[in-house]
């Protein structure tokens, strides 16, 4: 069957066109992306797509979205839209729905698309493990986690909020940035570093003298190479990585998402892995955890297809 799969994030909401059977994805149409600040919410943007697929829409969907699934509205953190799901799926013309989370739907992704959608990024360079729980961990507009599980055949995903646990610094340098980022922040979590923005604030915490740059700006200046705030940025990214894994009890980490795909070179040649395993009597368990990176442009969209396909068509 035919099903909407749409991944909705703090700045872009992606859709695609894509067919689904016997509890698994199939195949994802040409996605459109929308800007998520160019419309009022999930309705507004849903009425634009007949007419950007050129024709009518399915009437099952799977939703991902960047916020918890709790209650009734479903508000966003990285951007103003709100959702109710009451009566959802009949302002939107479903007859079936699958609302996931967007992280969920990142696991369920790397799942679903399997070995040869990933590289590896660092640790061993082994497949990630069948039989013991993977973290699924992406930096964006926010950061993203999720836990992978797979039963018997059965993929289980357990959804988390591991990027708004409170940042710990590690070194002096780090330990020197805080006053500024609790100028800026108040509480400073780890969402506040590693994602899109983090670059930012950790280039203003390490230089506050620094002139101001547009994000578009800073990360080409850091993908270029020799950039302090993107070596900074490395090593908290991997820090962060790794206490995630070690919290979710994970033997694999699949690294997800476009920023992560474009500064994977710069990733490899940083400070990502040393910070990563560097967890004091935990280290050598670090040692054996592979860090691959999947590299499906639409892992979420994937995801969000094969978790609507798991509940509806198994």
């Amino acid at each position: 069957m035919k099903i909407v799969a749409a991944d909705i994030g703090g700045t872009h909401a992606r859709f695609a066109i894509a067919e689904v059977a016997g509890g698994k994805w199939l195949d994802l149409g040409a996605p459109v992306t929308l800007k998520s600040a160019d419309y009022d919410g999930i309705e507004a943007a849903w009425a634009t797509l007949p007419a950007a697929f050129g024709a009518a829409l399915p009437d099952a969907a799977a939703i991902a979205v960047a916020a918890p699934i709790e209650g009734d509205v479903l508000a966003f953190v990285n951007n103003d839209w709100e959702i109710r799901r009451t009566g959802l799926s009949d302002r939107l013309g479903l007859k079936a729905m699958t609302l996931l989370n967007d992280f969920g739907a990142m696991a369920h992704g790397v799942a679903a698309l399997g070995h040869g959608a990933t590289e590896h990024l660092c640790g061993p360079d082994v497949l990630l493990p069948l039989d013991h729980p993977v973290s699924v961990i992406g930096p964006g507009t926010g950061l993203g986690s999720a836990i992978l599980l797979r039963r018997g055949g059965r993929i289980d995903v357990v959804e988390t909020e591991s990027a708004h646990i409170a940042f710990a610094p590690l070194d002096t340098v780090e330990e020197a940035m805080m006053p500024a980022l609790r100028q800026m922040y108040g509480r400073v979590s780890n969402e506040r570093l590693v994602s899109g923005p983090g670059l930012a604030a950790i280039r203003a915490a390490l230089d506050p003298q620094a002139p101001p740059m547009s994000d578009a700006g800073l990360w080409a200046a850091a993908l270029s190479g020799g950039d302090a705030a993107f070596d900074r940025f490395a090593m908290i990214y991997g820090a962060v990585a790794g206490d995630i894994a070690l919290a979710h009890g994970a033997m694999g980490v699949a690294i997800v998402g476009g920023l992560s795909n474009r500064s994977k070179a710069r990733l490899r040649a940083s400070g990502f892995h040393d910070r990563f395993i560097d967890k004091g009597r935990y280290a050598a368990r670090m040692e054996r955890i592979p860090v691959r990176l999947v590299t499906h442009e639409h892992t979420g969209l994937v995801g969000a297809a094969a978790a609507f396909a798991q509940e509806h068509t198994a």
